[in-house]
């Protein structure tokens, strides 16, 4: 595999900025005009919601929520949402409102005694409250926040060549290790129930979400083995992981990164209509590339207390993340073998062997994701 280690001097780019829907209470007009007031101090950019931007805030109706319509994956959304009284129990009573609206990430908005409290909620189910309730310390929270959706770049697309060999069709020891490795995390329950949303979206809206990002459903952590020096198996996307069988399908091996047209080079069988590759493909591209001791990855949205983690939340399938994650694994004492928590998300375990991974993490994983 070419040495390609991601750099950390690599440009950021700061997206065009759009507003989009209809902020209908007085609270929700001044919402949206101090941020965008943070937002444009940044150095964004502000661009009509048509202009194809690299971020949206998109103002939905709780009684209606509809999603902005992005052209490309590219395009981040962040939902912003009030609602008339705080819920008892409020992860589930938000998330709808994120996948209804299509939204990388919910701003949540509650009343309470004390003024308004601004909940961020993820795709990963965990959500976190702003300290701030009111003024400058407000927004500067709310756009540390999402600032990384806002100046990240996305690396899910995919150029898939038909020329797996015919001996590897029908899988090799290791992608029967990687089956194995899904029991194993589904026995443990580290393989968090999907959102049903195909339950919460019409099916024009199902098949946007299927057309921009090749997906039929949320489904959380991936599993991947070295294959040989350049290139590794790995779990596809949205897929369960309790069940990779199918070559082409539910494992892939991914050959490499293209980074002129910023995809993931996958070998498949030429009689098969593959999945798309994991999200967290370039993160993982990026260690095997760098460590060739590395033999096998897990990530999972669990936590373990004391590790060394990323310190910024950026998007899964973002270069940044990725680059982020390279950075704190290099600085590992043994990056073969290495456990590194992913801030606001879980945890991704580097590993000699998947047996050697889960070895190591026995009896020490939380379940529950500390959320900052």
């Amino acid at each position: 595999m070419e040495s390609a280690m991601l750099s950390s001097a690599a440009p950021r780019r700061l997206s065009d900025i759009a507003f989009h829907g209809n902020p209908d209470s007085p609270y929700l007009r001044w919402f949206a005009q101090n941020l965008k007031r943070r937002m444009k101090r940044a150095g964004h950019t502000e661009v009509e919601p048509e202009a194809n931007p690299g971020f949206v805030l998109n103002f939905i109706n709780p009684d209606r929520p509809r999603p902005f319509r992005r052209n490309s994956q590219g395009t981040f959304v962040v939902g912003v949402v009030e609602v008339a009284e705080k819920p008892a129990d409020l992860l589930p009573a938000a998330y709808p409102y994120l996948v209804k609206s299509l939204s990388n990430l919910l701003i949540y908005i509650t009343p309470t005694e004390q003024g308004p409290e601004t909940h961020f909620v993820t795709l990963e189910q965990g959500y976190y409250t702003a300290a701030a309730r009111e003024g400058d310390a407000l927004f500067e929270e709310v756009y540390k926040h999402i600032a990384p959706l806002a100046s990240t770049r996305l690396v899910i697309n995919n150029l898939f060549r038909k020329d797996l060999p015919e001996s590897l069709w029908q899988g090799t020891e290791v992608t029967q290790a990687i089956y194995d490795a899904g029991q194993r995390l589904e026995a443990m329950n580290l393989l968090p129930a999907p959102f049903p949303i195909t339950e919460l979206l019409n099916e024009r809206d199902m098949a946007h979400v299927k057309r921009l990002f090749g997906i039929g459903g949320l489904s959380y952590g991936n599993v991947s083995a070295r294959h040989d020096a350049d290139s590794f198996w790995m779990s596809a996307r949205g897929v369960n992981k309790a069940q990779l069988r199918d070559v082409g399908r539910d494992i892939l091996l991914i050959a490499g990164y293209e980074a002129e047209e910023d995809a993931i080079v996958v070998r498949v069988p030429p009689n098969v209509e593959p999945r798309g590759a994991s999200v967290d493909a370039i993160e993982h591209w990026a260690l095997y590339s760098e460590h060739p001791d590395i033999g096998a990855i897990i990530h999972i949205h669990a936590w373990i207390d004391g590790v060394a983690s990323t310190t910024v939340n950026y998007p899964c399938g973002t270069y940044e993340l990725a680059q982020e994650v390279a950075d704190v694994v290099r600085a590992a004492p043994d990056p073969s073998r290495a456990i590194i928590g992913l801030k606001n998300h879980g945890l991704t375990i580097t590993g000699r062997s998947l047996d050697d991974i889960f070895a190591r993490i026995d009896g020490k994983i939380l379940p529950q994701v500390p959320m900052t």
